[in-house]
């Protein structure tokens, strides 16, 4: 007969005693921000703790490593309060933050219905997240922090308010939503070899690469029936040419040739690689593809990174 063992819930200030000295610096390590990572659908880096916005400190400020926008978070180790969600909103204007987590032992109703009143009233840059700490351990085990979404923006609601009335997401909207949340689960079966991002109706997904410098970018191009994975390089020429003159190189490590784009006149450039055979109208190959992605992916992050600076 197989032993099961009983889940039991820890209090959370057990484990941290202080949401600064205790809580915060804890999750300000790189290997517990992925919790975050993967609810976000970014990638968190340049954290910074305690920065100052007036006559107050935010508890964690970071850096989406591929679009560089601005994350705050703020933690809260008791029960929702005013002076948390105000204090919420005098961050994100005064430091021009895109994306607002608030970490919190308890969501009480009336915050929770005011940060979904802020997601579906606010324009389509600005995301709030509000997410409950738990933990928990089996038997004697070594408690295991779990981080519950209460709050998290809708884009459809949101997208839907930057239209007319009755307008709804054209076909070709909802055909990347779908292509990208099946995406995402192709990529959760295969163990997360990158992080998984939000599934939206942008025909882009981003991946980072290790440096602000650029990112793989994949690219959803169905009226030309291609997807393409690329090396996104934002601002930097130097660093395309540095690229270029490994070129023979770097193909021969990947196993397969390369679009070199440097686009002068341009801020950015391109390395491009093509997959063939996308059509929004037949999924019948959608995992194929998709299989096909996660392999280019993995070997473009293997190789160029060495090749970065």
């Amino acid at each position: 007969m197989v032993n099961i063992g009983k889940l039991t819930e820890v209090d959370v200030r057990e484990l941290w005693k202080h949401e600064q000295y205790d809580f915060s610096n804890w999750l300000a390590q790189e290997s517990n921000l992925e919790y975050l990572n993967d609810i976000l659908g970014l990638t968190l880096t340049d954290v910074e703790q305690e920065a100052l916005v007036g006559s107050y400190r935010c508890d964690i400020i970071a850096k989406d490593e591929t679009s560089g926008i601005t994350v705050i978070i703020e933690n809260q180790l008791e029960s929702t309060n005013h002076d948390h969600l105000g204090k919420i909103i005098t961050y994100a204007s005064g430091l021009d933050a895109k994306v607002m987590v608030w970490i919190v032992k308890e969501a009480k109703e009336e915050h929770r219905a005011a940060i979904e009143w802020l997601n579906s009233n606010t324009n389509n840059d600005v995301n709030f997240f509000l997410i409950e700490i738990h933990a928990y351990r089996i038997g004697e085990s070594e408690p295991a922090p779990k981080f519950e979404v209460v709050e998290k923006p809708n884009d459809f609601v949101k997208r839907s308010k930057t239209k007319t009335e009755d307008a709804e997401l054209s076909k070709r909207h909802l055909e990347r939503v779908d292509f990208w949340e099946q995406f995402n689960q192709v990529v959760a079966s295969r163990g997360k070899p990158f992080n998984i991002r939000k599934a939206t109706t942008e025909c882009w997904y981003n991946v980072a690469l290790g440096t602000r410098e650029a990112h793989i970018s994949i690219n959803l191009v169905n009226r030309r029936g291609n997807i393409v994975v690329e090396i996104y390089i934002k601002d930097n020429k130097e660093l395309f040419d540095s690229l270029y003159q490994n070129k023979n190189e770097i193909e021969e490590k990947l196993g397969f040739d390369l679009e070199w784009r440097r686009l002068d006149g341009k801020k950015t450039s391109r390395i491009k690689r093509f997959i063939p055979g996308l059509n929004f109208d037949d999924h019948s190959n959608y995992n194929l593809l998709m299989n096909q992605i996660i392999d280019i992916t993995i070997k473009m992050r293997r190789v160029f990174k060495d090749y970065l600076p």
